[in-house]
């Protein structure tokens, strides 16, 4: 069983959790749980296999992450894949834990992120002239209204 199916199989318990799996040097985690930590350290998300969405980092980030995690009241699950993705650490905030909370701020924030990218590799591509003279105006608008 892969670790994608793993890590599915363990959110159908802990819905709410921030699920890593513990991969050589790494951290990893899927889904959901990669826009939570893609938004709180600006960790750039990768798609993997089936269109799933995957955050990556290095054990040398791990007390910086816990840490934030901890103090924002977001439970999380580590998992090690040397020991059959045996649970090595849990932290559970019971009705405190923010989980929810956290990942609509990260869904809005990181939809936006692909959107722009989106817009910018489109620009380079294409090297559009009309359309960046268009969207200059646009931004340049809206420079005057703001500074009046």
């Amino acid at each position: 069983m892969g670790i994608i199916n793993i890590v599915q199989n363990v959110k159908q318990i802990k819905k709410e959790d921030i699920i890593f799996v513990q991969v050589g040097n790494f951290y990893n985690c899927y889904g959901k749980d990669s826009y939570i930590i893609s938004y709180l350290f600006n960790y750039k998300i990768s798609v993997v296999e089936n269109n799933i969405c995957m955050v990556s980092f290095p054990k040398t980030a791990y007390n910086k992450v816990i840490s934030k995690l901890e103090n924002n009241k977001i439970n999380y699950t580590i998992l090690d894949k040397r020991n059959n993705y045996e649970e090595e650490e849990k932290s559970n905030n019971k009705n405190l834990n923010k989980y929810v909370e956290f990942y609509e701020k990260a869904k809005n924030e990181i939809s936006l992120k692909i959107r722009i990218e989106k817009i910018q590799k489109y620009l380079l591509e294409t090297k559009d002239k009309e359309t960046i003279f268009q969207i200059e105006k646009v931004i340049n608008e809206r420079r005057k209204i703001q500074s009046n």
